[in-house]
């Protein structure tokens, strides 16, 4: 039994040693890249969706119904 309390210690230490945090270099790692990735994906599939939407979009204006009714002549700009 006395192996396995010893290389439950080694084990530890190591771990330990793993865990320390250097001031001076902090990264994103790996949460920080698959939230980015996430957050990437997300406006690709939102640029699509809108590029589709924009393309069913129909600009034509259609012709004002108030003028059709006055004769076809465009309403003209009242002077104050």
């Amino acid at each position: 039994m006395p192996d396995m309390s010893a290389s439950a210690s080694l084990a530890m230490t190591h771990l330990v040693t793993l865990a320390e945090l250097d001031e001076d270099k902090v990264t994103p790692g790996v949460l920080g890249f698959i939230v980015f990735a996430v957050m990437a994906l997300a406006v690709w599939a939102l640029m699509r969706s809108m590029t589709r939407h924009m393309g069913k979009v129909d600009f034509k204006e259609s012709p004002d119904p108030k003028a059709e009714a006055s004769g076809g002549e465009r309403a003209k700009p009242q002077q104050g």
